[in-house]
């Protein structure tokens, strides 16, 4: 992928749709620039870059376009409990992923979406190329292997994102857990019945809930507990706020809420299923 981050202003003039740098130059004139930005960031100051996957229907590297703004001081921690796609039925407890400085590590049952990714990649993806829903299905769609459709754009424009941030944590310590376990995963065999699955994938076992515990009670948080999104991101906030000890570390919440596009429902939030994760999350619904 390209690191060559332009700035400028998102503007569209005449029908043409272009990032208008401070020293007056166009950029991407001739490139297209995703509907989704321009319904949401026209006029605004954004920061753009190019990946390297291709828009296919261009044949040119895809444009991601992301809003300016700073960077939380290292170290950092960050939760995000990302609420459910109703369209699939395998999101119906939703899902979970984890900042580590800057680094955005995301696991799961699909090969290709257990990545360790940058900040703007993981929540402004454009729904172009492969990572749109398929034209006509909507959905995630691999029957051509020239075009797949992974339907994995970026997740604040497919959902609410509610956020947990922790000050304090040994983050070298937990980002080289989490390679590790991306390594894992790179490394297992496919199952040549589902080639785009992660073969050890358990419900129960290994999701994108059960690698980043691990992570924490790698850190030496044992009790820290949870199976499925929601509720190891109660325990997690719980913990921290009741339970843990350490004056040094701080949390913090807040909710992302989700930019409306046409290629994505309005996400649900799911239920609690364990019965003391819903009394802890009374108690911090009160805070």
């Amino acid at each position: 992928m390209s690191d060559d981050v332009i700035k400028g202003i998102l503007t569209a003039q005449n029908g043409r749709d272009f990032l208008l740098a401070d020293d007056g130059a166009r950029y991407f004139e001739d490139e297209k620039i995703w509907s989704g930005y321009l319904r949401h960031f026209s006029g605004m100051h954004v920061c753009a870059r190019r990946l390297t996957q291709k828009d296919y229907d261009t044949g040119r590297p895809i444009v991601i376009l992301w809003p300016e703004e700073s960077a939380p001081p290292a170290p950092f921690v960050e939760l995000y409990f990302n609420e459910r796609l109703v369209k699939y039925p395998t999101s119906v407890l939703g899902h979970l992923a984890v900042n580590v400085n800057g680094e955005i590590f995301n696991f799961s049952h699909k090969i290709n979406e257990n990545e360790a990714m940058k900040h703007e990649e993981y929540f402004f993806r454009p729904a172009l190329g492969e990572f749109a829903p398929h034209p006509v299905t909507g959905r995630d769609n691999h029957d051509d292997p020239e075009k797949p459709y992974y339907d994995k754009f970026g997740r604040l424009f497919m959902r609410n994102i509610h956020t947990l941030k922790i000050a304090g944590l040994d983050t070298q310590k937990l980002s080289r857990f989490l390679h590790g376990r991306l390594e894992i995963i790179y490394d297992t065999p496919p199952d040549p019945k589902r080639p785009a699955d992660y073969r050890d994938f358990g419900i129960f076992t290994r999701n994108c809930a059960t690698f980043i515990r691990d992570g924490f009670r790698d850190l030496g948080y044992k009790k820290i507990s949870g199976v499925f999104p929601r509720e190891l991101f109660v325990n997690v906030a719980y913990f921290f706020l009741k339970q843990n000890s350490d004056p040094s570390i701080k949390i913090s919440f807040s909710t992302l809420k989700q930019l409306s596009v046409p290629e994505a429902a309005p996400s649900a939030l799911p239920p609690l299923v364990n019965p003391v994760n819903r009394w802890k999350g009374r108690i911090l619904n009160k805070i």
